[in-house]
């Protein structure tokens, strides 16, 4: 990780640089999701148009699978918003370190706001204080992937069908979450979300609708949150 820095230039460089190596598992994805979604009978701008006004990879992928699936309407927006509820929590976690940002900022980092910007982003601001231009950092980190995704997405589009299914593209962000994920469980109540989480999403693969993933979710929700209030009780009684 770079060292702490303080201009907005050298913060901005450095969340681009830090957010390179993870590129490397998105970029296979977008253009994974955009070959996906030819195939899957989207048009190629609502397919762009996704990407822009979604950006996220999972749910994009999930909306056009129900998409292709005949799923209403109703079904592939709740499933989206609530594979997308893990942003309030980035969102809750670093707002300490935002808290004199102006409001358009935020609601621009929001909007930048991935899995892979904020592991970056949150690991730079705990290695200590970055100052009042700590949010070009986030925007930097940000910029890349959403970059990145535009990109892909779009050549995705363009070669279609022409991508052989032995190069297994969508493989590649899944390993790129694992390396993301693992260092950041830290805890009982963060490991028995994890593997809660893990357990349903393999017993519910194949459901209707994705509906094994939203059921992993909350599952996993439901396991960090009861292990937390079962070490709290704990530590009462002792």
């Amino acid at each position: 990780m770079a060292a702490v820095t303080h201009s907005r230039g050298a913060e901005f460089a450095a969340g681009l640089r830090d957010e390179l190596p993870l590129l490397v598992g998105v970029a296979p994805f977008g253009v994974s999701f955009g070959a996906y979604a030819v195939a899957s009978g989207v048009s190629a701008p609502l397919a762009q148009a996704m990407s822009v006004i979604i950006f996220g990879g999972a749910s994009q992928f999930i909306a056009v699978q129900a998409f292709a699936a005949g799923a209403p309407a109703g079904v592939i927006v709740f499933t989206v918003a609530l594979v997308n509820l893990r942003h309030l929590l980035y969102g809750a976690a670093l707002a300490p370190h935002l808290a004199t940002t102006p409001r358009g900022w935020r609601a621009a980092l929001a909007y930048l706001m991935t899995d892979e910007a904020y592991v970056v982003t949150a690991r730079h601001f705990e290695a200590g204080d970055v100052g009042r231009h700590g949010r070009w950092y986030m925007f930097g980190a940000g910029i890349a992937l959403w970059t990145c995704w535009q990109l892909t997405t779009a050549v995705g589009l363009l070669i279609g069908d022409t991508v052989p299914d032995s190069w297994a593209l969508d493989f590649a962000l899944p390993v790129t979450f694992i390396a993301i994920a693992v260092p950041a469980i830290r805890g009982r109540g963060a490991l028995a979300a994890a593997a809660v989480a893990g357990v349903v999403a393999v017993l519910g693969h194949g459901w209707t609708y994705e509906t094994g993933l939203i059921a992993a979710i909350l599952a996993g929700i439901a396991a960090g949150v009861l292990s937390q209030r079962g070490d709290a009780a704990s530590e009462r009684t002792s």
